[in-house]
Order: structure tokens, then sequence, then C-alpha cells
């Protein structure tokens, strides 16, 4: 059982940032449009499959990740804070009432025609932290997960080169 007295913020946070090569608008809609997060969503190896999102705030994205070992990931996520294209806030845990839940927030920074994104993640508890990062590779997940949105990313502005679509 988790208490809720965890400590300072810094003691049970998680930060993963990365730049990626395209405007921010478009990695923006790359984490908030459905038809792309299922497409990069995870770290390596893993798959997404939604069975509900509503991108309000308020509304929710229900999903199973479905690890490389064939582990199936109960995955929920509560819209909090919505304010295109700079950031998002959320929930995370595995079920609307989780109480190991921890919010999230992504910030999207114009770095020239490139995007910094900032994902923060702060535990309940440093025990809850701890055991994110030492049992479920928190870290290198969110780092493979920022990988694969700028690989997703890169993709589609080569698509889009392809097609003569500016996408402006």
């Amino acid at each position: 059982m988790t208490t809720s007295n965890g400590g300072s913020v810094a003691d049970r946070e998680i930060v993963v940032s990365r730049t990626i090569g395209a405007p921010r608008e478009l990695v923006f809609e790359a984490f908030t449009e459905v038809r792309h997060l299922s497409q990069w969503w995870g770290p390596a190896g893993f798959s997404t499959k939604t069975r509900s999102f509503e991108f309000r705030v308020g509304g929710d994205w229900d999903f199973v990740m479905h690890g490389p070992d064939g582990t199936e990931y109960q995955e929920w996520i509560t819209w909090s804070e919505i304010d295109p294209p700079e950031r998002i806030a959320m929930v995370h845990g595995e079920s609307r009432d989780d109480p190991n839940a921890f919010a999230s927030e992504i910030v999207f920074e114009p770095a020239g025609e490139q995007t910094r994104i900032v994902m923060r993640a702060v535990f309940p508890t440093r025990e809850l932290r701890d055991d994110a990062v030492e049992k479920y590779h928190a870290i290198e997940g969110g780092e493979q997960t920022l990988h694969n949105l700028a690989t997703y990313v890169a993709e589609l502005i080569g698509k889009t080169e392809l097609t003569g679509e500016e996408g402006h």
C-alpha cells in the first residue's frame, strides 16, 4: 500500500527530454491525435492498442501496451490541462481510480525549426518513483518513447515531402 506523504517533488519526479526535428505544431499533433499516438507510443518493442480516446480536459485515453515478451499493461490517461501547442498535463495510471497514478506534464518548446519536448512525471511517493525507475525502467522507457516519437515525426515529414504537401 502506498501512502501520500511522498516528500519533495524532486524526490518523486522523473524528467525526460529530447529535441525533435519538426515544428512544434506537428509534434503536438503527433502527441494528441490517436491516429498518430498508436503508431509510436511506448518504449522500444512495445505496441499500443487503444480502447477509447477522447482528447479534451477531463477526457480519457484507455489503452493496452503490449510488451515484446507478450505482457499486456493496462493503461489509463486522463487529460487535466491542454494548452495547444505548448503544454499538456495528465494523470497516468492503470485505471481511472488507480491510487498509484502519477501526474505528468509535457511541454513543447520551439527550438529554432525544431521542438524541445520535456516530459515530467511526478509520482505520489518516492517509493513509487523508485519502483518505476528500477522495476519498469521508466527513464529508459521515456527516452525510447521520445525516440519513437522523433522517428515517427521524421517519417511524417518524409511522407509530406514525397506528396508535396507543406503541412502549413
